[in-house]
């Protein structure tokens, strides 16, 4: 069976997709057939761009805003969501995130903190209700969550919050994965190190980025493509017996 002959005509919605990770997400599943909802928060410009390379590859797809950190917000997004699949949701990619200015701990405000478990890990946990209700009535469903290798070192100083809010996303996706099994439901994540982002953009130096780079066994950090690719390989079929599992992406660094 190839890839078209099963994600076609299928349904998956990604979450901050407007760029970086989701975006490459989004288009992967494009070319292999699947109706995309692709979810954006501020960067509609991106999200739209998505849509159009996803229908240039033979697939469908529908934009959505929403702040997933907000419950209202995740409830109308899967409203809009049903509205465009007849009301079926084989996938749900959870990428929306976001990353912090360094702060030592003793100097992080109590709003560094919330705003990154609100986006990075209550935003998840909302999808993924979501996403749950649906699947377990249909008996089917795959969810993949984007974690990072923070959730595991802590980071590498200064993003306390961030990376409590990614091992929270580690844990949650364990859970769910043993929650759901018995409901025909997979869930995994993907744990990448460092990606090439917008994201990164203005957040982290030349001179971090070169030391992070040299702590990396391969080098060079990883081209959203690359995530995506692992993401899509989680989704299908040749996954169909993993559940629970924190895939590492991260160019060898947590061998150090």
């Amino acid at each position: 069976m190839s890839d078209t002959d099963w994600f076609g005509g299928r349904t998956a919605l990604v979450t901050g997709a407007g760029s970086g990770i989701g975006y490459e997400v989004a288009l992967a599943l494009g070319r292999v057939g699947a109706v995309v909802g692709v979810h954006y928060r501020r960067n509609r410009q991106g999200a739209e761009s998505a849509r159009e390379q996803v229908e240039a590859a033979g697939g469908r797809a529908v934009v959505i805003q929403a702040d997933v950190s907000r419950a209202d917000d995740v409830d109308r997004m899967f409203g809009e969501m049903d509205a465009a699949s007849d009301g079926r949701l084989d996938m749900l990619v959870n990428n929306a995130g976001d990353w912090m200015d360094k702060a030592p701990i003793v100097d992080c405000p109590e709003a560094q903190w919330d705003k990154m478990m609100d986006v990075n890990a209550k935003g998840v946990f909302l999808c993924c209700q979501q996403a749950a209700l649906r699947m377990t009535q249909q008996g089917a469903g795959v969810i993949v969550n984007l974690g990072s290798v923070a959730g595991h070192t802590g980071g590498g100083g200064g993003t306390v919050p961030y990376a409590a809010a990614k091992a929270a996303v580690h844990t949650l996706t364990r859970g769910l994965a043993r929650e759901l099994a018995g409901h025909g439901v997979r869930v995994n994540a993907v744990a990448p190190g460092m990606v090439d982002t917008p994201m990164l953009e203005g957040r982290v130096t030349p001179e971090a980025a070169e030391r992070l780079t040299a702590a990396t066994p391969l080098g060079r950090m990883a081209q959203p493509r690359e995530i995506a690719s692992v993401v899509l390989m989680l989704l299908s079929p040749a996954c169909s017996f993993m559940t629970g599992e924190i895939v590492e992406v991260n160019g060898g660094l947590l061998m150090r």
